[in-house]
C-alpha cells in the first residue's frame, strides 16, 4: 500500500520509508536508520559541497518529526485518522472553516452546523472533537479549536441524509461564534 498520493504530499511514513501498517518495531528500526543516515554530522562532511547545511538539517528534523508522531500510539492514530481524512477528500469534498459553521451551546456540549444542499446537516460536537484530540476552547461567546502540535488539521464530514461530505479545516487562528 502506497502511503502518499498526489494531492496530500510527504507523509511521515514517507519520510521513514514505511508502509502505513508498519509495526511499532518496524517504525523504530527505520527511524534508527533514517537517524544515522541523515545526521548532519555525517552528512555534512558528505555534502558540504553540493548542499546547503539548511537541506542536510531539514531532512534530519523530518525525521525526528516523525518518528515523535509515529512513535506514539496516541499521536499515530490522531495522525492516521488525518491522513485517511485528507486521503477522502480527494474525492471532492467541499472545504469549509469553523467560522462557516453554526454554533449551538447545548450545556456541557456545543454543536456545529453546516447545512447540506439536500437540506439536511453535517454534524459534529465537542465531545467527538476532543475524542480526535481536537479540544474546544471557548471565550466568551466565540469557540476555537486547538490541533495537534498547533498544525492546521481536517476533519471529513458526511452529511446526516446524502453522499456528500465536507471537509471542516482546523486553524488554530480560526473562531466561531456561538448562537445564541
Amino acid at each position: 500500500m502506497s502511503s502518499s498520493s498526489g494531492s496530500i504530499g510527504e507523509t511521515y511514513y514517507d519520510v521513514l520509508s514505511l508502509r502505513e501498517d508498519a509495526s511499532h518495531d518496524e517504525i523504530r528500526a527505520s527511524y534508527r536508520s533514517a537517524l544515522l543516515n541523515f545526521h548532519p554530522d555525517k552528512l555534512q562532511a558528505m555534502c558540504q559541497k553540493s548542499h546547503p547545511d539548511d537541506v542536510v538539517g531539514e531532512r534530519y528534523f523530518k525525521v525526528q518529526k516523525a518518528w515523535e508522531v509515529l512513535g506514539s500510539s496516541m499521536s499515530r492514530a490522531a495522525y492516521d485518522r488525518e491522513l485517511q481524512a485528507a486521503k477522502g477528500d480527494a474525492m471532492g469534498a467541499e472545504s469549509i472553516g469553523l467560522e462557516d459553521m453554526a454554533v449551538e451551546d447545548k450545556g456541557e456540549v456545543v454543536e456545529l452546523f453546516y447545512q447540506c444542499r439536500c437540506g439536511d446537516y453535517f454534524f459534529i460536537d465537542s465531545v467527538e472533537l476532543e475524542e480526535m484530540g481536537y479540544p474546544m476552547l471557548r471565550i466568551g461567546s466565540k469557540v476555537s479549536l486547538r490541533t495537534f502540535d498547533a498544525l492546521p488539521a481536517s476533519i471529513v464530514l458526511p452529511c446526516g441524509s446524502c453522499s456528500l461530505k465536507v471537509r471542516l479545516l482546523i486553524d488554530s487562528g480560526s473562531c466561531a461564534s456561538i448562537d445564541c
